[in-house]
C-alpha cells in the first residue's frame, strides 16, 4: 500500500496544544514540551505508512482506529480514501471512551 498523507482535525491540534501546555507546566522546560509534541507529530506521520496498523475502535466512531503513544497517550484516526485523518490525541488517563461517547 502507498504511504498516505496525514491530516489533523482541529480537535487533534487542540489536544496536542493542550498536551504541550500540560507537559510544560509539569516540566517547566520548553525544550522538553516541544520534544514530546514533536514525537507525537512524528508518530502521527508514521501512521500514514501503515494506516491499517492501529486497533479498530468502531465503538468510538465510524472507522476510528487507535494507536498507543509512549505508554502515555493514544492517537485516534480514520483512514480516508486519500489520507489518514488524525481526530484526537488523548493524554494521561483521559477517559476517551466517555468523552467520545458523550459527543453523540
Amino acid at each position: 500500500m502507498r504511504r498516505l498523507p496525514v491530516t489533523f482535525r482541529p480537535n487533534a491540534i487542540a489536544d496536542i496544544d493542550a498536551i504541550f501546555l500540560y507537559v510544560l507546566s509539569v516540566s517547566r522546560d520548553v525544550a522538553t514540551s516541544a520534544g514530546f509534541v514533536d514525537r507525537i507529530y512524528a508518530r502521527c506521520q508514521a501512521i500514514g505508512t501503515i494506516p491499517f496498523g492501529g486497533i479498530a475502535r468502531h465503538d468510538l466512531g465510524d472507522g476510528i482506529r487507535l494507536v498507543p503513544f509512549e505508554k502515555s497517550a493514544v492517537i485516534l484516526y480514520r483512514v480516508l480514501d486519500d489520507a489518514v485523518d488524525i481526530t484526537n490525541v488523548f493524554y494521561r488517563g483521559r477517559d476517551y471512551d466517555a468523552l467520545l461517547r458523550n459527543k453523540t
